[in-house]
This record gives C-alpha cells, structure tokens and sequence, in this order.
C-alpha cells in the first residue's frame, strides 16, 4: 500500500528519495535555503514551500508520517523561562503543531549524534515530552551510516514515533556489510585531483580504527603549532580534518556541512588523490544522475547537510512495516467487528421480529 508523507528542512531531499524507494508519495515539502531548494525543484520536479513557520498547518495536505532533519536549536534559552515544557521560539514548535493539527500515523526524526545529549540531555527530554503529550509512542537510538551500504561513519540520532502505541525497534533494521572508500571511487578520466609527494607526509604502521577510519597522513600544511608531534612541524593533535587523509581501504569520515572546499583527500593506490564532487553525494547514496546545480562550494555545503539514503530506506521499510502496515490492520479489524457486530444485531431483531 501507498502511504502519503510530508517532507519539512527537506534539503535535497535524502528523506523523500529513501521513502519513495518504499513507494511512498511525498505531499508537501519545505526548505527554506534557497540553493536547497532549487536543486530539489529540479530533482523532483515539484515547487518547495520555503518558511515553514510561516504555513497555516490546516492547509498542510493530510499524511501518514511526518519527516523532518529539523535544526537543532537551543532550548536551553526556552527552558530557563519555562521549565523545559514548551517549545515555542524554536522551528520544533512548528513540527509540534503541525502534528497537532494531522495527526499522522508516524512521525521520523532526525539531528546530529550529539542531540542526544545536547544541553545536558534536556533538548532531547522536550522533543520525547512534547511528542508523548501528543499521543506520539516513541523511542530513538544514534544510527551510523556506514552500517547501512555506504563507507561513511555518519552517526545520527533518529526518532520514530508511532500513534498507535507501537514502539519503534530499531534492533530490526537490517544493516549491510561495511564497504570501503574505493568502493565508491569513479575511474581516473584525467579530472581527479592529486597532491604531489611533496605535498603530505605518511606516517608509519597506520591501524584500522573502531569506525573503520584509517588515518595514514597528512598534508602539508603547518596550521598549528600547539600539540604538535614530535619530529613534525605539521601534526598537530587537533589538526584540522580537510588536511587529513584516509587510506580507501577504510571508512570515510562525516561529510561536514560547513567544507565548502570539498578538501577530503584518500590514499588510493599508492597515490593521494582528492575526492570528487559525485564521489562525496555517493557517500551519502545519491546515484549519478542526481542533478547538482550551483557553485562547488554550495554544492559541498548541500550534501555535508543532507541525510543518507540508504539509511532512510531501511528506516521507511520498518516503519511500514512496524506501524504503517500495522495500524491499518488494527483499522480493518476494527470495522470487521463493527460489521459483524451490525450483522448479529439485525439476525437477532429479524428473529424477535419473525
């Protein structure tokens, strides 16, 4: 069956895509960055609502699930005044509303790994309240994207709330074997970008960490000088991820939203070589045809915003599975026993009648 889903911070739109790949129709969407929504426009075809605190939540088209990577904000600010119990003065609200107002079947959340424990925990502790006093079952856990089909470790908090009960069991989500950078990798075509010997320094027995990261170098580049190693003039304890680089046996690390520069370089084959733009959306599962519109850095900016598709997939496939499917049976038996309780009513008055 087709369930009918809204789409708000949509980005790019990594939530519509993993959900319509479970025959899923989006019925709404909103972003207001406009590159965002440009490249959404042209991808989807379809026309983005930008400010969605602006949308009057009756004109919302009704929806089975609510989906929203919505901006982590300090509630911190609106909880010294009230208590950590409301969440106006921040974009929530506005999710708040709207399922107020709709009532969709099930609601998935998402933010970064440290929303968990954002303001001591409280942020998170006024999204669950806020969503149970709704009528919202819910329960989350931090997801990784590299155990989902793509070598990035992107860890996530995810929230899936249910309005028939049902709580969420992530355990059910089937993951996928861990695959490595050059898994993703496009073949030399004279474009790729590499770094000269004289450019970055490799250090020596690199190991294979617990994320599947494995840090083999660095440029460079002397940017610090606090923390430095001994015997180098370049590694700094804190040195700065875009002069970092990662053999592509591994996992990448998190795509960020704020390299504009798209400064990600792999150990590839004996050489060190820059990732390519159709690389990096290929971290996040977009496929090749996806068209990418605007300048490089916005491009960069876009796709260290966006969520990974294959992730979404599994998620939207339990969800129906979990509460969709699920909530329509409970409807279905509901309205057989209405009618057969209609049934035996009418044989018994037919009886006192006869």
């Amino acid at each position: 069956m087709s369930y009918k889903f809204i789409d708000l911070f949509a980005g790019i739109g990594g939530f519509r895509t993993g959900f319509e790949k479970n025959e899923c129709k989006c019925v709404f969407s909103s972003e207001i960055d406009e590159h965002a929504g440009e490249m959404y426009q042209a991808n989807y075809n379809e026309t983005v609502f930008k400010d969605i605190t602006t949308i009057n939540e009756k004109e919302i088209p009704n929806h089975d699930v609510l989906l929203a990577g919505f901006p982590c904000q300090p509630f911190s600010i609106a909880g010294e005044k009230k208590g950590f119990n409301d969440t106006r003065g921040t974009l929530f609200f506005d999710i708040e509303r709207i399922l107020k107002e709709k009532k969709p079947k099930a609601i998935v959340l998402e933010n970064v790994k440290h929303f968990k424990s954002h303001d001591n925990g409280n942020t998170l502790k006024v999204v669950l309240n806020a969503l149970n006093k709704l009528g919202y079952t819910t329960n989350w856990k931090v997801l990784n994207a590299k155990d989902f089909g793509v070598p990035q470790n992107r860890e996530r908090t995810i929230i899936i709330g249910s309005l028939n009960g049902i709580k969420f069991d992530f355990n059910s989500l089937k993951t996928k074997q861990v695959i490595s950078i050059k898994d993703i990798l496009e073949e030399d075509n004279g474009q790729i970008e590499y770094l000269d010997k004289n450019e970055y320094t490799l250090i020596e027995n690199p190991k294979k960490q617990p994320s599947g990261l494995i840090f083999v170098g660095y440029r460079n580049k002397k940017i610090r000088t606090k923390g430095t190693r001994p015997d180098t003039i370049h590694l700094s304890r804190v040195h700065k991820q875009p002069n970092r680089i990662y053999s592509s046996e591994g996992t990448h690390p998190t795509l960020s939203s704020q390299e504009s520069a798209g400064r990600y370089f792999v150990y590839h084959n004996g050489k060190v070589r820059k990732l390519t733009l159709k690389e990096c959306y290929r971290l996040m599962g977009f496929k090749d045809d996806f068209k990418l519109l605007g300048s490089k850095a916005k491009l960069y900016n876009r796709i260290g915003n966006s969520i990974v598709i294959p992730m979404v997939e599994e998620i939207a496939k339990e969800v129906k599975k979990q509460i969709l499917n699920k909530t329509d049976e409970v409807v279905k038996c509901k309205k057989s026993m209405q009618q057969m309780s209609l049934f035996d009513f009418e044989n018994e008055k037919n009886k006192l009648v006869g």
